[in-house]
């Protein structure tokens, strides 16, 4: 017999910007190192997925957490590892820092 996973919820930047706005959440970057120097989101912690579970510990509980990666894969995988160690609110940011960047750029201007 095998578990059934369950999904971890999504949102989408424009919900992440709205939370982070009202500090109801705090952002989670599991990035590996080189990808977070080439750019992210300054309020967010950063912890590599394979860290995370050496890591956890750290991790702030007086706020839900938003997990981000660069397109969503790894966000989702760390979102689920987090709700089953008690992060209730953990949830994953749809197309990660890719979807992060087109939000950030002012209308009409494409993402080169």
């Amino acid at each position: 017999m095998t578990a059934k996973m369950t999904a971890a919820p999504e949102i989408d930047v424009a919900e992440l910007e709205r939370l982070m706005t009202a500090g109801e959440v705090h952002l989670l970057d599991v990035r590996q190192d080189w990808e977070w120097r080439r750019g992210h989101v300054d309020a967010a912690i950063h912890i590599p997925l394979g860290m995370l579970t050496t890591m956890v510990w750290k991790l702030p509980r007086d706020r839900p957490l938003a997990v981000i990666c660069e397109h969503g894969d790894r966000s989702l995988v760390a979102a689920r590892f987090l709700q089953g160690r008690g992060f209730t609110g953990a949830t994953s940011v749809r197309g990660g820092m890719v979807a992060w960047s087109r939000s950030q750029q002012p209308p009409g201007r494409e993402r080169s």
